[in-house]
């Protein structure tokens, strides 16, 4: 039986904590899987800040709380070194490269690459292919989300909701409330009942937008309102905050579908937690302010969770019946996103003359996002749509 190494947590300056976490954020390439296997490698199996067990529950309870997870390591084993305000400074030094070079991104696309005739091609074949990385993305949630038939049909009538305009806090509540209520099918089912009661009124007080209306008023706080409701939602990987992010950003009128699949798509490229597209798309939306504000938003839930509940999340998520409601509102989330995938295949179909060129890329990328592993797979499929498009499409 192996015994496990004592944990040693390390005597460290807050500048040099600050550093150590930068370096990390400079290597974060591969999304969240790679992540958190370089922060378990480093302060688990080579310096042992926690014991291996500790770190199982610890990303255990992170992964069912909403936010990045590898951007909350951070911050937790900031916590476990220097106390809170050690993981406000470990979070920030995971996130700043990112950062910095989405701000870069999104300054080269507003200055020099959109609107540019030469480019079209390349970023609609780029568009096309990340279309594939988030239809695999939904599946690989609803595989981990989607566990029994009840999760399934929260998920449908999820998915079916946010098609026909229900408001996206209707069957977040309702599939948290109806799984959490599982073991009392009278329950369960009329607060299902009372979902479609009110998502119908919903619907009916909400005035039809009139035909060629203006977009709406951009405002920096309504930037970081989008960003916080990404963070607070993104249950299931980074990929869960698209759909809110896109409500109230594209749906608004302040960024197009086409600029908005190009930052997920940058996103998927630079060394940062994959909820840093809100970067690219407040800066292209907003400018600077635009960009701080979402980011804000974004990461504000990330560093609250692991300051604010560093004693009680494990506690907290023991809860059955909140562990249940999480699950639910999981189950939920995957239906607005595929919802909002089907959404975004159709603004981007609309904008591709070569349709048959674009669903054989389509066809290609899928394969790759499907059979291949690591985390190099997601910037080669968008190179290969850059290559695509440039030459095709």
């Amino acid at each position: 039986m192996e015994v496990a190494a004592p944990s040693r947590l390390p005597t460290i300056g807050l500048f040099a904590l600050f550093l150590k976490f930068l370096r990390f954020g400079c290597l974060a390439f591969g999304g969240p899987v790679a992540q958190i296997a370089m922060l378990r490698q480093a302060l688990v199996e080579e310096e042992r800040w926690i014991d291996k067990g500790r770190f199982n529950r610890l990303l255990a309870v992170l992964q069912v709380l909403p936010g990045p997870e590898a951007h909350e390591l951070c911050v937790h084993f900031g916590v476990l070194a220097r106390g809170r305000i050690g993981g406000l400074l470990a979070g920030l030094g995971f996130m700043l490269p990112g950062f910095c070079l989405m701000l870069l991104v999104g300054w080269l696309y507003v200055t020099v690459v959109q609107g540019s005739v030469g480019v079209t091609g390349v970023l609609l074949g780029i568009q096309v292919a990340i279309l594939a990385v988030i239809l695999r993305a939904v599946t690989r949630i609803g595989q981990h989300v989607i566990e029994d038939r009840l999760l399934a049909m929260i998920a449908v009538a999820a998915a079916v909701a946010t098609l026909i305009g229900v408001p996206f806090w209707i069957p977040l509540l309702v599939g948290g409330a109806v799984y959490a209520a599982m073991a009392r099918p009278a329950l369960a089912a009329a607060i299902g009942v009372a979902g479609v009661v009110a998502a119908i009124g919903a619907m009916q007080l909400a005035a039809p937008a009139p035909a060629g209306s203006v977009a709406q008023p951009l405002t920096i706080f309504a930037l970081f309102v989008a960003g916080l409701k990404g963070g607070l939602l993104t249950f299931g990987g980074a990929y869960t905050a698209i759909p809110y992010v896109r409500a109230d950003t594209v749906g608004r009128g302040w960024i197009g579908d086409a600029a908005f699949l190009d930052g997920v798509a940058f996103a998927n490229v630079i060394p940062a937690p994959l909820v840093i597209f809100a970067t690219f798309v407040g800066y292209v939306a907003g400018g600077l302010a635009g960009a701080l504000a979402i980011t804000l938003g974004m990461f504000l839930p990330a560093f609250a969770f692991s300051l604010i509940f560093f004693e009680r999340l494990e506690g907290i998520v023991d809860a059955p019946s909140l562990r249940h409601a999480l699950t639910g509102v999981a189950a939920a989330v995957v239906g607005i996103i595929a919802a909002t995938f089907v959404q975004l295949v159709i603004a981007t179909g609309a904008r591709v003359d070569a349709v048959a060129v674009a669903i054989g890329l389509f066809a290609v990328a899928l394969a790759m996002a499907w059979r291949l592993k690591g985390g190099w797979v997601t910037p080669l499929i968008v190179a290969v749509g850059a290559l695509a498009g440039w030459l095709l499409l």
